[in-house]
């Protein structure tokens, strides 16, 4: 019997010994395997699957402890499912976003403070005026990514008809020409849209021309001389009949249509369209050249930012700051600029481009459309302050803007009626 038992005993230790084996090994599989990071994107597949897939294998070569996991969110999904992720703490590593939204969160504490954790150096690798755009309170939430910045792309031949010798650069040389080529030719200089739920160039101008827009409180600061004299503006070129009528009833797209039908001699767009009007209209793209955007007396250009945030609550924050670091490098985002016809905003990336644009014998209409609007890099920043209800300042200037168009306001009536809007809304 005893015998019996003591075999039953070792039996017994030897199946318990096997079994913690068993969970020992299944407690520390997880930890063997390696971290996953993951990357948010809004709306780039597929188009740049062959990209991303490059970039990133490089950077898991470079990274044997990394993994990254790469998901591409639709663009009109990106704020629902990225505010969802973050309220249920199963938010990315890494995330592609704009300004505009970002800044709404960085308010809220939701993003990793690079000031800690990124060097001097580092910071001082993007331009300027673009790396300021993704700070608040001095403190900065976020690396600058890939950039749009409209260029004026011009029919030469109108140009020539109004003896206009070089398309104008501000706004003053712009109401000068918008004369001279209603004159000599009937034509419009240029299709400017004042409908609200559209284009934000007239809300762009405005703060070319000097205007600030809101201060630090949040409040108008558009109720100034230098506000009434922008109204005056453009209320003076829509009363001397120098904006087609329907820039009150139409949107940008309109614009287009008459650039390509010949009807307008210039157009404000990104240099890309010079290719979709030589699809569209191969006549007007024969005749056309490309100039920097026109600016007002400050010299400022609009910029649009795309930029990368990584959320606190990542686990893997060190790995998300490197990736971060990796995808915005002068390589990466000369090769991103190159495959997506936008432009960077790293400083050595923008000189590296600027000469390999440079450097080709043949330029196309596009290749200088795209150098223009890299020289003027240096000059552009994000000119519309980032709002939660950026709608309804706009709502408010441009209807106004309408009704001293109109005769149904004198302009110091519509820009005070304008901020009252506002400031009521606050």
């Amino acid at each position: 019997m005893v015998k019996i038992s003591n075999l039953r005993r070792l039996l017994i230790c030897g199946l318990l010994g096997l079994v913690l084996t068993g969970v020992v090994s299944c407690l520390k599989s997880p930890s063997s395997k390696t971290p996953q990071l993951e990357f948010w994107t809004m709306q780039l597949q597929p188009k740049f699957n062959d990209y991303f897939k490059d970039a990133i294998s490089k950077f898991e070569v470079a990274n044997p402890g990394i993994k990254v996991h790469w998901v591409d969110v639709p663009w009109g999904a990106m704020q629902g499912k990225i505010q969802a992720a973050m309220g249920a703490k199963t938010a990315p590593d890494v995330v592609n976003l704009n300004p505009d939204f970002a800044i709404q969160l960085a308010a809220r504490n939701a993003w990793l403070n690079l000031d800690s954790v990124l060097t001097k150096g580092e910071s001082k690798e993007y331009l300027p005026s673009i790396w300021q755009a993704g700070t608040l309170e001095g403190k900065a939430f976020s690396f600058p990514w890939y950039l749009t910045t409209n260029v004026t792309i011009y029919n030469q031949e109108l140009l020539t008809k109004a003896g206009v010798l070089q398309p104008p650069t501000t706004y003053q040389e712009l109401a000068q020409a918008a004369k001279q080529i209603k004159e000599k030719t009937g034509k419009y200089a240029l299709f400017t849209t004042f409908v609200p739920e559209d284009s934000n160039d007239v809300l762009e101008s405005l703060v070319q021309m000097g205007v600030q827009l809101i201060d630090k409180q949040g409040k108008t600061a558009f109720n100034t001389p230098a506000g009434r004299a922008a109204f005056q503006y453009w209320v003076d070129l829509y009363k001397q009949g120098l904006l087609p009528k329907e820039a009150l009833t139409q949107g940008h797209q309109q614009g287009i249509q008459l650039y390509q039908a010949g009807e307008t001699a210039m157009l404000s767009a990104g240099a890309p369209f010079i290719d979709t009007i030589a699809k569209n209209a191969p006549q007007i793209a024969k005749i056309s050249a490309v100039a920097p955007q026109i600016s007002g007396q400050t010299g400022k250009k609009g910029v649009a930012v795309m930029n990368l945030v990584i959320p606190r609550s990542s686990k893997m924050s060190d790995a998300a700051v490197k990736f971060a670091l990796f995808i915005t490098n002068a390589s990466n985002q000369v090769a991103f600029a190159q495959a997506s016809d936008t432009l960077p905003s790293n400083i050595k990336a923008v000189a590296d481009y600027k000469n390999k644009l440079e450097s080709h014998n043949d330029k196309s209409a596009l290749d200088r459309g795209k150098l223009v609007s890299a020289e003027q890099l240096s000059q552009s920043e994000i000119l519309i302050p980032p709002l939660k209800n950026l709608n309804v300042l706009k709502k408010a200037i441009y209807e106004n803007l309408q009704a001293a168009m109109l005769g149904e306001k004198t302009v110091e009536q519509a820009v005070t009626t304008a901020a009252s809007a506002w400031d009521a809304n606050k």
